[in-house]
Order: C-alpha cells, then structure tokens, then sequence
C-alpha cells in the first residue's frame, strides 16, 4: 500500500505539470490525498461511483476514475473539470498511481522475500521460483552484513544504510529483529574480505557522520548461490556474538577471523565447567591478582618473549621469571612451555565466555 505522503507528494507534483485538482478516495469515501480543499464534499458521490460498473464518469463537475490494483479496486480518482483535456490527464494520473502500486509491492515482495531467505523460511524450489519472479539474481556473488546500533528499532540508522544503497538495485537493506539492520551486499568479482572489511569502516563512518557513533557490525563468508544467503546470516550473527565475548575491542568482526573462539562459543556449558575445574582446580583467573594478569596478557602478546615481556613490563627478566614460577606452582602449567601456554589462554577465553552466558541467564 502506497502511503498518503507519497499519494500527496505524487499529487501536487502532477498539479503543478498539468493545473488540474486532483485528489485519491479510498473505497469507502476517506480522502488520502488531495489538492482542492473541498475534496470532502465528494463522499456521497465517490461511493456510488464505486458502485457503479463504470470505470470513469463525470459528477457534479468531476471527472471520477477507478485505480485498480490486479483487478481489486483500491483508490478513486478526481480530477476537477469535465473537458476532455481533463479526463486524458485523469488516465494519466490513474497510470501513474498504477505503476506506483506495482513498484510498492515489488518493493515489499522483496523486502518478505529476503527476510524469509535469511530465516530459512522458504523451501528450495521456492527460493528459485521466487527470485526468478522478483527478478533477482540466483548466481551472484552475495555477503552478509549484520549492524547493531544502540538503540533497539533504530529507525535512523536504518534510513542512514538504506540511502547508502538505495540506488543499488543488486543489495538489499531489511531488518529481522528489533537489534540488528541487515545488508545483503551483492560482492563484484575480485572483491576480497579486506574489500569488504574496508565496506564495513565506510558504513561505520557514515553512521558516525550522522552521530550514530557507537555501532557494531559483523559479516560472514561470500556465498555463491542465493540459497546459501542465509549460512552467511548465521555466520555474520554468530560473529556479532564471538565478537562481543571475545574482541569486544573490536567494532568489525568477520566471522572468518574468529579462530578458536568460535569453537568454544559452541560448546556446552557443562563441558567448560569440567575443564575449568580440571584446569584451576575450583578456582578461578579472576582470583589471581592484577600483577599476575597483566603480566599473563603482555607475555602472551609477545609471543611467550620473557626478554621483550619484561622490557614492556619494565621488570627485571628474573622477576618476570619468579612470576611465571609462582604461576607454575598454583596451576601446574608453565606458560614458557607453548602447549600448556595455549592450555591456559583458552582456559581464560572458557571463563570469559562462561561469565558471558551467566550474564544473559540473570
């Protein structure tokens, strides 16, 4: 359904080309749009017309069209005058309103269509069928953008991605829930995921530039067919989700470089606590003290470095070396050793996810 702005936008715009009054009835008589002020007079005469099994007619000095919409009647028409200048502008506005109908629901189908594709939704020979009648390309390079702003229901931000690619036919901009705006992005040959890590700065900075700063996006892997769209939506909502436990540092997240995260995202609770309980033995790394922390979290950014760790550290080598000891003696695992250093530091991404999901069940 058009709605009454366009209807009266539409109106004036062709007022202004042709001089003539015009103005759109709904079935029952209601004025939706309309150029003269005494449009509300024409009630009772409308709902005859609509009556009647004549597609045009002249009353009380207008000239009155019925607009369908696939053979149901939607609007009537009234273009003040009873001359046949008058009435060749009423078909054209009647064409006008008409192709207006079929562009708003093509727009709408597509809009359905694709948030059911993302939902998994629609059965395979449906997706094909639906897509070949909406004219969308099967076999199309495609990627999926989730952006979360926020603001639940954002509708600015919305408007903000949807200008962004309102004039790429070839994209679409939907949302599925109350938290995240959905871009599926057609991916041109020779784009690779740098390109499209460069796609999602762009988006943030012009969220920014609207002062909708603060806004996170994730995406997932290029898919080749339409119906793999929706394996890209789930990997761009799950790296929306890794990202937040694991790099919340991190405004753009693909789902490509969630590494070990994404494993244990997967696992089940009851699994992390058992390790957690063979690893630190019922207690837990935020019972260590800071000093102790920091000095895990730098050795582990230098690549398990005690020289260039205790230079960073502006400690003495043997001082970050007692600390590493005493490390040793409370949990059995020597971080200078690689295996048990990536023992520990996926224990750590264990506690940081499980404190994670503690925190959505309160």
């Amino acid at each position: 359904m058009i709605s009454n702005q366009i209807l009266q936008s539409t109106l004036e715009g062709l007022r202004g080309i042709t001089r003539v009054d015009l103005c759109v009835c709904d079935t029952e008589g209601k004025v939706l749009a309309s150029t003269f002020a005494e449009a509300d007079e024409y009630e009772a005469p409308v709902l005859a017309f609509v009556d009647s099994p004549a597609d045009s007619q002249v009353l009380q000095g207008c000239q009155f069209f019925k607009i369908f919409d696939e053979n149901q009647l939607e609007y009537v028409l009234l273009a003040r005058g009873s001359g046949d200048d008058v009435y060749m502008v009423g078909k054209m506005v009647v064409f006008q309103i008409q192709n207006l109908l079929v562009a708003y629901k093509e727009r709408f189908d597509k809009d359905n269509f694709i948030k059911n594709l993302l939902l998994d939704n629609l059965l395979l020979v449906d997706i094909y069928n639906r897509a070949k009648k909406l004219h969308i390309d099967i076999n199309v390079r495609r990627v999926v953008y989730v952006i979360e702003t926020h603001t639940e229901n954002d509708v600015n931000a919305l408007r903000t991605i949807k200008t962004m690619y309102a004039a790429k036919q070839r994209d679409f901009v939907t949302a599925v829930d109350e938290k995240n705006i959905i871009l599926v992005r057609e991916v041109k040959a020779g784009e690779t995921y740098e390109d499209l890590d460069k796609t999602a700065r762009v988006i943030l900075d012009m969220l920014g530039a609207e002062a909708l700063s603060g806004a996170h996006i994730s995406y997932g892997t290029i898919v080749g067919e339409i119906k793999e769209v929706s394996r890209s939506y789930k990997e761009a909502k799950m790296a929306m989700d890794v990202g937040k436990i694991f790099y919340s540092e991190q405004n753009v997240v693909a789902y490509s470089r969630l590494g070990i995260g994404r494993l244990i995202y997967q696992l089940p609770m009851s699994l992390c606590r058992m390790f957690i309980k063979e690893i630190f033995d019922n207690k837990t790394p935020e019972e260590l003290d800071e000093e102790t922390l920091i000095t895990i979290n730098k050795f582990f950014e230098n690549n398990l470095n005690v020289s260039e760790t205790s230079r960073q550290l502006y400690i003495h080598r043997n001082t970050l070396v007692y600390r590493l000891d005493k490390l040793q003696k409370s949990t059995g695992l020597d971080l200078r050793v690689f295996e048990d250093a990536i023992t520990f530091k996926i224990a750590l991404m264990v506690v940081k996810y499980m404190n994670y999901m503690e925190t959505l069940s309160v």
